[in-house]
């Protein structure tokens, strides 16, 4: 019998990531960077983007993101709710086409703090999930095994957009 190897190399970032520096408010400052690869941002549309969760639940795990800031769904207007939830959406297709789960998670953490959102600013999950993906490790051990880096997973992810934008337009 030999002992398996696990290396989850980007749980180091997650557990220095109290001492880093903080932004104020990051889901309205990483949209302008000017750097998507850097930000994670996979997707932008009119009115929301999409990116890879910085600490992840799954490989490919997705935030949906109105740009502008907002703490309640119901303070999205109209054309703001429309759009996120065809943000969502796309986000599903495109994991579906790229990385091909066997199912999804798709939530809000509301009532920031006591949902267990760590961020106020609005924004849905989009979570991957595969048959037998769960194991002991995060109850126990408090620590997930993921099997791809996020910078791999944005490039994937990325390549995805413009293959699913064209099969949605020739619908």
């Amino acid at each position: 019998m030999h002992m398996q190897q696990l290396h989850p190399f980007w749980r180091m970032e997650y557990l220095e990531a109290s001492n880093q520096p903080q932004m104020a408010r990051p889901f309205t400052e990483l949209p302008a960077l000017g750097d998507d690869r850097a930000a994670l941002i996979v997707y932008r549309s009119t009115l929301s983007y999409l990116m890879l969760n910085r600490f992840p639940y799954n490989p490919g795990h997705l935030l949906a993101i109105p740009f502008r800031e907002v703490s309640e769904l119901e303070r999205l207007d109209s054309a703001e709710r429309a759009d996120l939830m065809e943000t969502i959406v796309f986000a599903k297709q495109l994991l579906q086409l790229v990385i091909k789960p066997d199912g999804f998670n798709i939530g809000f953490n509301l009532d920031h703090p006591v949902s267990g959102g760590s961020i106020a600013h609005l924004h849905g999950h989009i979570v991957p999930r595969w048959q037998g993906d769960t194991n002991f490790l995060p109850v126990i051990g408090q620590t997930r095994i993921l099997p791809q880096a996020l910078e791999t997973t944005w490039e994937k992810l990325t390549a995805g957009v413009p293959t699913l934008r064209a099969q949605l337009a020739a619908r």
